[in-house]
């Protein structure tokens, strides 16, 4: 019983750290946030399941597939040919992870040097950086500054239990403070329904939206990738090796593929959790496995998961820059236990072109991923002193 009550706050904080993201691309998109709730705590305990319990990451919708959802759903009101954008996108996912299966994973990682990773495992956090600071930066940056600094306290200052558990308490003091202050709108808590139930879709197949959705998963394939050597970074552990990469295909496949029928969108592996693993050092997938059971049950009682909604932008941003901070520091510490000289120019040039695109085009993890192989691979380094 003792280790339950543990265990539950832990999951809240994996809950709360995903929760503002998964329910804005629904939000964005016109699909319904509780659909999409539901979705994101289905598909991560079939990711689990899939992966066997080996790779403690949570998944929440993509962001990546924004574009096409809104149009298919928003604008041409046609949820059927979303959700067959998604269940193309999940054969994209399976047949990637064959061909990763039949050539072996290492022959993979060994064309990936450490000179890309750590400067992606970087940009993954900065990229969500103007988030988090466009939250903070509101009329509320009072709230943002108190939650983060309760945060920042509870990490460095708190107890062994305290330390545990630093977003929750930041979240707890920013979210009562704002209270205090008036920023808390408890009408949407009132007005919130007590239960409801998610949006059953059936597939609508046309060229058109499979030949616009499905070589998107090729990008949120590559963005999996960079996660999971955040995630390597993190636990010391190479879930690329166990339970394989390949594996991890399967399960964010499967989790798109059911997202889709019930209503919610694109499913993929979330860099805020990772964060939370960062912060907390807490890496049991039990963890991770309670809050995807916390997000189905928000999903299907609209007043508690109406609290969450209330949480004031403010009090995220805040919590957030701490949370994204520590993915970026990641990768920096990536680059230097590898010894990667940034002596040598052309490994300068390759963090220089990743940091840019990655952090200065939108959702542009992908793309510097594959500018920074690109380099690597094709252009010939004239340099011959100070080479790695």
């Amino acid at each position: 019983m003792k280790i339950f009550f543990r265990a539950v706050p832990l999951s809240l904080q994996h809950l709360l750290a995903m929760f503002g993201a998964t329910v804005l691309v629904p939000v964005l998109t016109g699909l319904d946030p509780g659909s999409a709730l539901i979705a994101s705590g289905l598909g991560t305990l079939i990711f689990h399941l899939i992966t066997r319990g080996k790779v403690p990451t949570y998944l929440g919708s993509s962001f990546a597939f924004i574009a096409p959802l809104a149009l298919y759903v928003g604008e041409l009101k046609s949820p059927g040919q979303a959700v067959a954008g998604l269940i193309s996108v999940s054969i994209v996912y399976a047949i990637v992870s064959i061909i990763i299966s039949a050539v072996g994973f290492e022959k993979v990682r060994k064309v990936i040097p450490a000179v890309v990773v750590g400067p992606v495992v970087s940009i993954i956090g900065l990229s969500l950086a103007t988030t988090a600071v466009t939250n903070m930066a509101s009329t509320q940056w009072d709230v943002a500054i108190v939650s983060l600094l309760a945060a920042i306290i509870a990490t460095l200052a708190g107890t062994k239990m305290i330390r545990l558990f630093p977003l929750l308490i930041g979240l707890a003091i920013g979210y009562a403070y704002a209270a205090v202050r008036g920023f808390v709108d408890f009408d949407t808590i009132a007005s919130a329904p007590a239960f409801a139930l998610p949006h059953f879709v059936m597939p609508e197949f046309t060229w058109v939206v499979i030949l616009g959705m499905a070589p998107i998963a090729l990008v949120t394939i590559i963005e999996d990738l960079g996660h999971m050597f955040v995630l390597n970074e993190i636990t010391g552990k190479d879930v690329t090796k166990n339970p394989g990469f390949s594996s991890i295909l399967w399960g964010n496949g499967l989790a798109t593929l059911i997202s889709g029928f019930i209503g919610g969108p694109a499913q993929t592996t979330y860099a805020e959790n990772l964060g939370v693993l960062a912060i907390t050092r807490q890496f049991s997938s039990r963890i991770i496995q309670g809050a995807a059971v916390l997000a189905i049950l928000l999903g299907l009682f609209g007043k508690v998961g109406a609290v969450i909604q209330s949480i004031p932008v403010a009090v995220m941003g805040g919590i957030c820059i701490l949370l994204f901070g520590m993915i970026a520091g990641m990768g920096i510490r990536h680059i230097i236990e590898e010894n990667v000289s940034l002596a040598n120019m052309k490994n300068l040039v390759i963090v220089a072109i990743i940091f840019i695109i990655g952090v200065g085009y939108a959702h542009g993890i992908a793309y510097a991923t594959i500018a920074g192989l690109l380099i690597h691979w094709f252009v010939p380094d004239f340099t011959t002193k100070n080479e790695n």
